[in-house]
């Protein structure tokens, strides 16, 4: 079997998810996520034509995310070159994730030699659920069996409880991502992952004015306290979860680029981890977000996956009780290996670029470290789980 290697990673700035009030609202999705690909391109050094399939996760596939995004990014980044086939998935919040499964799995099976894995939402343009309001008829089937509408609000209640959580733990989780990104941010851990972007400004009227700002350091961290949060009206009426707890509606691409190892050999390029193991499993309607733990088991059943012996893990933080539950579930993962960079309740959640996102900063982490491996989990809507290991080479 051809062994894959990453060979670069790379993300944008994560800015608010509202128009106008987001760093990166000026700009049409598609054009986000091209000059993303063509960061990966330029960084790499490559020709765009080297690229043999580009695969990008999205969320909300409607308006600028519409009819296959991913093709329309690269088409739109002025490359010079349209051979490069482009496909966009669908695996709700871990789109991103499972389109470097899907990547690496094409070049192990030799179906490519180089492919880009990607991931792209900008949520101040196209909110979620804009496919489902905008779409003639309704995504659930007749005689659907299982809990409907599958809220996710009503989800994270029922983790709560099934787990005995309080307001405090989930408002105390949320302070550690916050304190942990603004530490990242003031030791510049996330400026080689990073591309800076000259942004379009917009005026009062929310249209481009003409002018760009310079665009390089996530918009989500902001300074909080446990007192500030426990201020926060919940959600949903009878839960413990509010905007302070959970993840941030936000805008934002990222990306890696594989090749097979002879490929990059060719080319000069310096293999720097592969992905090692990956699962994507479907997990119980009625509890709809504890996919990481039902994936998390499938890695350690089909691998023989022990926990203490990884390095890094990356939980995403859709809600404060999704990742206590996961460390709940597995004893054995040690809480100060998990987000060591804060997650998505301080940095931000643009849905289907999150689990590219998440990769990119585990690697670059990795390296910061001179660690090994990484955990990557995600939870996602339609009940389903992805976990991801990375390997440093």
């Amino acid at each position: 079997m051809t062994e894959a290697v990453i060979v670069e990673a790379l993300r944008t700035p994560i800015a608010r998810g509202k128009m106008g009030k987001g760093d990166l609202s000026g700009f049409h999705a598609a054009e986000l996520l091209g000059k993303l690909q063509m960061g990966l391109v330029q960084k790499a050094g490559i020709e765009p034509k080297d690229v043999d399939q580009i695969f990008g996760g999205c969320v909300t596939q409607a308006g600028e995310q519409s009819n296959n995004i991913t093709r329309h990014a690269w088409l739109g980044a002025q490359n010079g070159d349209y051979t490069t086939a482009g496909t966009t998935i669908d695996v709700q919040c871990g789109s991103g994730q499972q389109a470097n499964n899907l990547v690496s799995a094409l070049i192990k099976g030799g179906s490519i030699d180089v492919g880009i894995a990607c991931g792209i939402e900008l949520m101040s343009h196209v909110g979620l659920g804009m496919n489902v309001m905008n779409g003639p008829g309704y995504f659930v089937p007749p005689n659907f069996e299982w809990d409907e509408p599958m809220s996710q609000f009503t989800a994270t209640k029922r983790i709560v409880e099934k787990r005995g959580f309080k307001r405090e733990d989930v408002d105390r989780f949320a302070l550690g991502s916050q304190e942990k990104a603004k530490v990242a941010q003031q030791e510049n851990r996330f400026e080689r992952e990073i591309l800076p972007l000259d942004a379009p400004v917009l005026g009062d009227d929310m249209q481009p004015t003409g002018e760009t700002r310079r665009v390089d350091t996530d918009q989500g961290p902001r300074d909080t306290t446990l007192e500030g949060l426990a201020k926060l009206n919940p959600v949903e009426e009878g839960g413990i979860h509010t905007a302070g707890n959970s993840s941030q509606v936000s805008d934002g691409a990222a990306g890696l680029l594989y090749m097979s190892a002879e490929r990059a050999k060719e080319l000069g390029l310096r293999p720097r981890a592969r992905i090692v193991h990956d699962v994507v499993v479907g997990s119980d309607p009625y509890m709809l977000l504890e996919g990481p733990i039902d994936a998390t088991q499938k890695m350690i059943d089909r691998y023989g996956l022990d926990l203490k012996n990884v390095d890094l893990f990356e939980c995403n933080e859709a809600f404060a009780a999704v990742a206590l539950a996961w460390m709940q579930a597995f004893p054995d993962i040690d809480p100060d290996k998990v987000n060591v960079n804060g997650g998505a309740i301080a940095l931000g959640h643009p849905v289907g670029c999150t689990g590219s996102r998440l990769i990119t900063t585990a690697l670059h982490e990795l390296e910061r470290q001179d660690k090994s491996t990484a955990f990557i989990t995600m939870c996602c809507g339609s009940a389903v789980g992805t976990a991801t290991i990375i390997e440093r080479i």
